[in-house]
């Protein structure tokens, strides 16, 4: 699940997908995905990422590489996606900070099922 907000935390979009049978991280990079695709669609030049996934947010800062050959591609997606904005930043939450996206996450398997 992605959630969009605006800079007054007001919310503008959601996104909730059903990605059928996956690692988390691959989960967690599609989520990503969704929600800098539905960043696009609104027109935003600026971006803060908030992910509770810490491997993902350490990968796209450098901090780590790549080396799952599944997760690649969308790494390279969420790169191509990025530089796409005029700034972006992106940090770690914990997971009770992002319930929001985790609900979305919930909605996309129930409505599948």
């Amino acid at each position: 699940g992605a959630v969009l907000l605006n800079d007054s935390d007001q919310e503008l979009g959601t996104r909730a997908l059903y990605l059928g049978q996956c690692t988390n991280n691959v989960a967690e990079y599609q989520a990503l995905i969704a929600g800098l695709e539905l960043a696009r669609e609104y027109g935003c030049s600026e971006l803060h990422v908030f992910l509770d996934s810490e491997l993902i947010v350490r990968q796209v800062t450098g901090q780590y590489r790549v080396k799952n050959v599944q997760l690649k591609p969308l790494f390279i997606k969420v790169m191509n996606l990025l530089g796409l904005f005029e700034n972006w930043q992106i940090r770690h939450v914990p997971r009770s900070e992002n319930a929001q996206a985790d609900e979305l996450a919930n909605k996309g398997i129930d409505e599948r099922e």
